[in-house]
């Protein structure tokens, strides 16, 4: 039987989303429940997979970077699972995502700010994809709302 997803789960979700940092004690305080009750919820949230990681968001321009987001179309034959495959031990790539619509993948990078390293960057990822019919290029100047639910 599949474990279900209630209210609390949620506004847990939520609390860690704005601040992964939490401890369980400030979380059972805020939730207005215990500890116990936090740990054992996070654990089921964790093994269900509801809960993939704990993370930051980072000031890349403070870091010396430029978040950049690639938008690319492939052709109908293009070999999906094999080029996200190729892409994933790419340290400078952050987020790999499927999409419907006007590109099938999306894909999140970090690149030194000068334009020639940018340029080579996405050259040399380019040439990992095979099928592309269109990319689209996308600077990221600040990052102003993030929020996962």
């Amino acid at each position: 039987m599949r474990a279900k997803i209630d209210k609390v789960d949620i506004q847990l979700i939520n609390l860690l989303a704005k601040n992964s940092r939490l401890t369980y004690k400030e979380l059972a305080e805020q939730l207005k429940t215990t500890r116990q009750r936090i740990s054992r919820r996070l654990d089921k949230l964790e093994k269900m997979g509801v809960i993939k990681k704990y993370t930051i968001i980072p000031d890349f321009d403070r870091l010396g970077y430029v978040y950049v987001i690639l938008g690319i179309t492939l052709k109908p034959a293009a070999p999906v699972d094999e080029i996200i495959e190729r892409l994933k031990d790419d340290q400078d790539i952050k987020i790999i995502e499927r999409a419907i619509g006007s590109h099938n993948l999306v894909i999140h990078l970090v690149a030194p700010k000068d334009m020639k390293d940018i340029e080579k960057k996405i050259h040399e990822i380019s040439k990992k994809i095979d099928g592309i019919d269109k990319m689209d290029i996308t600077f990221i100047t600040e990052i102003v709302k993030f929020e996962i639910l």
